[in-house]
């Protein structure tokens, strides 16, 4: 019995359910025949062909450990065994096997969706196989072979027996002395790549092997990591990396801003890792790891670890300077200071001016920094019209606010530390806006209340709740603002009607004030939901 002819709504749907595989997702094969028993023999087809596929019910790459044929590890694959898994990525899987001619280990490393990677997937593994075996560097993993078994293609490359620098740092800060010899090791064979004209792109502890003598091995080119003359860096995504090892211009997605500078901040991520314990940046997602990379300055090395000498703070911190030109030019020249430090000779590197140290300052605490700075523009008018004997700016009004504005700044300074420990910053951000709130209604009920320009402070703080990306944070200090608002419109009702004299009564001005918050708040809070859901798809392995 032969199955009916199969019509283009179930070549859609075939279609579909390819493209499903081909993402890794779980499509239902026994749903899709149920509904078009004709695509009977395309899909036993497809099973036969794709002998390396996983069964219908799991993902691409679930069982892939099994490999080419039915059975488990290891197993024979072409010229090699494949004796155990090593290593997997979203779309990489890395086993160590053994090639059986030569009686050597090596790595040897394919794509997760075998007969169903992507056209496109195929050739960004192709071109990352290609340009990572034009390498010769004594600290770069060597490939040994490019080929393809049975429509599977694959790379076969030196193996190297010991650990990842991401297991070594897992165990805490390392000693300067090694963490020095391995950056700069490192910071040589990056070089290299630059000189063969590729930017790694990924570079962080996890792709950097240390062998039983301690010697370290760049590794995992990367689908999509690699440039070529001709390629389309923007291909392969807006964004590609790993947050807390990304350059600026990386995690913006600039890719024509991306350069040799772009490994060398990563190198400085990895050293401060190396001296710290942590990477420079690490956040509770991906979204905001990025704006921390963005627009914020990491804590100084010796604030974490006291034992870091102050010169190698000063190469640390070079590296990661967020605009490329304020970096080492060039990985060989971290690596030249870096042997200089080792050493005891004088650093290229210099401490940073006052003005540069103030505006790292003001990036490492914006919260802080954006209030001192609007509480010094506001007290400073007000100061000036005290002075030239402004009307309804007396002595007593004069004392009064500069008694809320140095609370309003101690309270600040304490919410700041506060926020900086991760056991209270939840709470410490819910004071911070209760507290500014309430100063900004104290402010106007000691001046003219709802007639006074300040009111403009209600929708500024609703915009600046926004900086946290937190929805229920933008809906509380919208809530809050509300409330505060209300009390100044009470206030010019029935506690001063002598304010009526200074602006229109209506209350509908009140009303239209009120409902712009709401409508502020609510688009407020759609774009931080929005961005938020971008940064979960983000966040998940590629």
């Amino acid at each position: 019995m032969t199955d009916a002819p199969i019509d283009d709504a179930a070549l859609s749907l075939l279609d579909a359910y390819l493209g499903q595989l081909q993402a890794g997702q779980r499509p239902d094969r026994v749903a899709l025949l149920r509904e078009h028993p004709e695509l009977r023999s395309a899909l036993n087809c497809l099973d036969a062909l794709e002998m390396l596929a996983p069964p219908a019910n799991s993902s691409p790459g679930e069982d892939f450990k099994n490999v080419a044929t039915n059975g488990s590890l290891p197993r024979d694959f072409g010229p090699y065994e494949l004796i155990r898994e090593i290593g997997r990525g979203g779309m990489g899987v890395v086993y160590e096997a053994r090639q059986k001619g030569l009686d050597r280990s090596v790595a040897v490393k394919m794509i997760l969706a075998g007969h169903l990677a992507s056209p496109e997937l195929v050739r960004r593994f192709q071109a990352e196989a290609k340009a990572a075996a034009r390498l010769r560097h004594s600290n770069i993993v060597h490939i040994h072979e490019v080929g393809q078994f049975n429509g599977q293609d694959f790379f076969a490359m030196e193996y190297i027996a010991g650990q990842s620098l991401a297991e070594r740092v897992a165990a805490g800060p390392t000693d300067p002395a090694i963490a020095v010899r391995l950056v700069a090791t490192v910071a040589r064979a990056v070089e290299h790549l630059h000189q063969q004209a590729i930017i790694h792109r990924d570079l962080k502890p996890s792709n950097i092997l240390i062998d039983a003598e301690g010697q370290p091995y760049v590794t995992d080119f990367g689908l999509a990591k690699v440039f070529l003359p001709g390629s389309d860096a923007t291909a392969t995504g807006v964004i590609a990396g790993t947050p807390s090892y990304m350059a600026p211009e990386q995690a913006s997605g600039r890719h024509a801003a991306i350069s040799p500078a772009t490994d060398v901040y990563s190198l400085g991520a990895i050293l401060y890792e190396l001296l710290t314990g942590v990477p420079p940046f690490h956040a509770e997602t991906a979204i905001d790891t990025l704006m921390e990379v963005l627009s914020g300055d990491p804590p100084k090395p010796r604030m974490l670890n006291a034992r870091i000498p102050i010169g190698l703070e000063l190469i640390c911190l070079k590296c990661l300077s967020k605009e490329p030109a304020e970096r080492y030019a060039s990985a060989a020249a971290l690596a030249d200071d870096l042997d200089r430090f080792a050493r005891g000779e004088p650093l290229a590197v210099r401490p940073p001016t006052l003005a540069q140290r103030f505006w790292s300052w003001t990036r490492r605490q914006p919260a802080l920094a954006s209030r001192l700075g609007a509480l010094g523009l506001f007290y400073g008018i007000e100061t000036v019209n005290y002075l030239v004997g402004a009307t309804g700016v007396d002595t007593q009004f004069h004392g009064r606010v500069s008694v809320v504005v140095a609370l309003w700044v101690a309270v600040s300074i304490v919410c700041q530390r506060l926020l900086e420990n991760r056991r209270w910053s939840y709470l410490a951000r819910y004071v911070w806006g209760t507290l500014d709130s309430l100063a900004l209604l104290t402010v106007l009920l000691i001046g003219h209340g709802a007639t006074s320009s300040l009111v403009i402070g209600y929708p500024l703080i609703i915009v600046g709740s926004g900086l946290w990306f937190r929805v229920r944070f933008v809906g509380f200090m919208t809530l809050l603002s509300l409330l505060s608002y209300g009390v100044t419109v009470i206030d010019f009702y029935c506690w001063r009607p002598e304010l009526h004299g200074r602006m229109y009564a209506g209350i509908d001005r009140h009303i239209i004030f009120a409902v712009g918050l709401l409508v502020l708040g609510a688009v407020v809070s759609y774009l931080v939901e929005r961005v938020r859901v971008l940064s979960s798809f983000y966040g998940r392995p590629a």
